[in-house]
């Protein structure tokens, strides 16, 4: 079976105006398997690293200009490829800054598309059918281009599909090596539309081509790579066998697309998820699959999915495969779905019992339909909806509950937003344990949550939910930093997240008493100028020790929660700006003591399941003085602030540049072999220089 990982946002994505389509025109693989190649819709082109989530590089044409095609990367070249304005091909390396002084050149003929393969020379793909490989057509960019495609065919696909006026819809097929081209003819029926999306690999002497059509249907044609042609064929028809059906009932899908992992492998994802009700509008789902990484634009943003694809085996059948050892075992968590994720053994526990009891129950199903539950929502008081639902959960079966979990909040938020003494908290909570619920299939959840400031659904949804847009995070961070503390330690959270912030409260007393320094930091009052005396040089400053923590425990919690969301930093800065001067104090007064914390390794001792990283403390550091650095520079409040940050940061980077004098040494050491085993205990010299 194929794994999905936790997903992931790389970047956000716009709408094209006027138009429900996402604004991206594609990904392709970069220099490597960590890096990819995102072009939007309207003038930029970016490098990611994907293990980073970071931009390494960014292009842009002039205004006015447009791109035609998603850039590439040419592996013969090391070079990047795209096409302008339809006809002009530009060229250009990761050292050039401005696109414009770049090689280009003006083809004869519109260009459709780029197609790049590792370890291939790119080809170019013409609006008329024609194919010239890159190199070829730049020695001499005015060559005539013939026309393949008759005068009533387009091309829908990449990958040369065509569709004629008339309604038939056809494959050609190029080969380079004899120059041949064969045209195919797809299978049709009736009630059965065009295939909405492609998906090509080759596999040993065949081309294996799946497509999707609009009823869920999947269909896979295998076509030879080498062909004998006497030029007399004429049409082929494409024979198919169909591959799966989705669940769609007598639903259709408005959008989708299917991508090959690997030989007994496929993924397919859909517009509308059967749980999200009614839609009001079309829009355009595009999947891209590279180096175990499935890219889809998810909302506003462009999510990463990774995925294995392990072997099938009669022994993993019968559960008797050896278990891997700790060291062989895969450090990111395997999910159930592309929104799941652990948050407490309670809740794990509580799965592993609901699907143990499905399965032992799987000829038992609920005395009530989805839809006759719906009904019910509507008018049965809170109470009955509780024990309804749980029911539901209890004996429906897990594909058709994770249907039913979307439409079930919906409705139960549609009717607490209209009734005001209607607010089922305990239904909500039982629907995400389920975590088959995702912030994009109920948005108005989150919203309600925080109108009623139900802080233990929100920490639950946080701790669940990946694809929380950027708006959404910081209106419940403005939220929380808005409510008193008095106010925030009545609410019932998740007891780990309160018990780390007791035991990082308390660890502050031990690591006052002993003292010196800890992992390489130490007080910033000890961080003195060389014109210091002596006797300043030992004296510390009270309020820089003085570190206690500035918020509640339960809102330390909470904060703690959003400091471990996803986010990316282009759409999340204008809306941190919301935040007022108060409000960023108090964060960055909680930063600087989860930093002071940190460096003082309190946190290594407590047992906790989810806990903020340094680097993600960092992060948001940085992304609150980006946002209000000019207000911070003047307001008074926060001048002790900001200085004892820049203490911080001056520390840390006295502290790397002595680790940068013995890396040398320390690369020696990593790089030793291990010594043999010579009984109770050897000695053994290593020189280092």
């Amino acid at each position: 079976m194929a794994s999905l990982y936790e997903g992931y946002t790389l970047c956000g994505v716009g709408t094209v105006q006027n138009s429900s389509n996402i604004g991206i025109l594609g990904v392709e693989q970069g220099r490597d398997i960590d890096h990819v190649l995102v072009t939007d819709s309207s003038r930029f082109i970016t490098v990611y690293k994907v293990s980073d989530q970071r931009p390494t590089g960014s292009w842009s044409v002039k205004q006015g200009q447009m791109i035609s095609c998603p850039a590439v990367f040419n592996t013969q070249s090391q070079e990047y490829v795209v096409v302008t304005d339809d006809k002009v091909v530009r060229v250009w390396n990761k050292d050039d800054v401005n696109l414009e002084k770049a090689f280009k050149a003006t083809v004869s003929a519109d260009v459709l598309r780029v197609l790049s393969a590792t370890d291939s020379e790119p080809v170019v793909l013409f609006c008329c059918g024609a194919v010239r490989f890159l190199d070829l057509l730049l020695a001499s960019p005015q060559q005539p281009i013939e026309h393949v495609l008759a005068e009533d065919e387009i091309i829908r696909a990449d990958m040369s599909c065509c569709k004629k006026r008339l309604g038939a819809h056809c494959l050609y097929v190029q080969r380079f090596d004899p120059n041949t081209l064969v045209k195919h003819r797809f299978e049709t029926e009736p009630g059965l539309s065009a295939p909405i999306s492609f998906s090509a690999t080759c596999r040993g002497s065949n081309i294996h081509l799946l497509y999707l059509y609009l009823n869920g249907s999947v269909y896979e044609s295998v076509l030879p790579l080498r062909r004998s042609s006497t030029g007399a064929e004429g049409v082929l028809a494409l024979s198919r066998s169909l591959c799966l059906s989705l669940p769609l009932g007598e639903e259709k899908l408005m959008s989708g697309a299917v991508v090959v992992l690997d030989e007994a492998h496929v993924a397919v994802v859909g517009f509308p998820h059967p749980s999200a009700g009614p839609c009001k509008g079309v829009c355009s789902i595009i999947l891209w699959c590279y180096s175990g990484k499935l890219y889809i634009p998810h909302g506003k943003m462009l999510s990463v999915i990774p995925f294995e694809c392990q072997k099938s085996s009669l022994g993993a059948a019968l559960g008797k495969l050896k278990q891997t050892s700790q060291s062989e075992s895969k450090s990111c968590s395997f999910v159930s779905s592309w929104t799941t994720q652990t948050y407490s053994d309670v809740t794990q526990t509580a799965e592993i019992k609901s699907r143990m009891s499905t399965k032992n129950n799987s000829d038992v199903k609920s005395a009530l339909t989805v839809d006759q539950l719906i009904e019910h929502i509507k008018t049965s008081a809170v109470e009955d909806v509780q024990a309804e639902v749980g029911e539901f959960i209890r004996w429906t079966p897990q594909a058709d509950l994770q249907l039913a979990v979307g439409r079930l909040a919906l409705e139960l938020v549609s009717r607490s937003q209209t009734h005001a003494n209607f607010y089922p908290q305990c239904v909500f909570l039982q629907l995400l344990e389920t975590r088959y619920l995702c912030y994009s299939v109920c948005p108005e959840l989150l919203s309600l949550a925080m109108v009623k400031k139900d802080f233990h659904l929100c920490q639950i949804a946080f701790q669940i939910f990946s694809d929380i847009p950027e708006a959404v995070t910081c209106s419940y961070l403005k939220t929380i930093l808005s409510t008193p503390d008095s106010e925030m330690e009545t609410v019932n959270l998740d007891t780990d997240s309160v018990m780390f912030m007791k035991e990082l409260t308390r660890a502050q007393s031990r690591s006052d008493e002993e003292g010196g320094q800890l992992n390489g930091f130490c007080s910033p009052a000890l961080e003195s100028d060389v014109s210091d005396t002596p006797s300043n040089k030992l004296q510390r400053d009270p309020l820089a020790l003085d570190m206690s923590c500035p918020v509640g425990l339960h809102k330390g919690a909470l904060l703690n929660e959003v400091l471990q969301t996803a986010y990316s930093e282009r759409p999340l800065l204008p809306h941190l700006k919301d935040l007022t001067v108060p409000q960023v104090i108090v964060f960055l007064q909680y930063l600087r003591f989860l930093y002071f914390k940190y460096c003082h390794d309190a946190h290594k001792q407590i047992r906790a399941l989810r806990t903020p990283s340094i680097s993600q403390i960092i992060d948001w550091v940085c992304l609150l003085l980006d946002a209000h650095f000019t207000i911070l520079a003047v307001a008074p409040e926060a001048k002790r602030l900001v200085s004892d940050l820049h203490k911080f940061v001056r520390s840390q980077v006295k502290l790397y540049a002595e680790l940068g004098k013995i890396e040398g040494s320390l690369q020696v050491l990593k790089n030793s072999k291990r010594s043999e085993d010579f009984g109770m205990y050897a000695i053994q010299v290593i020189e280092l220089f």
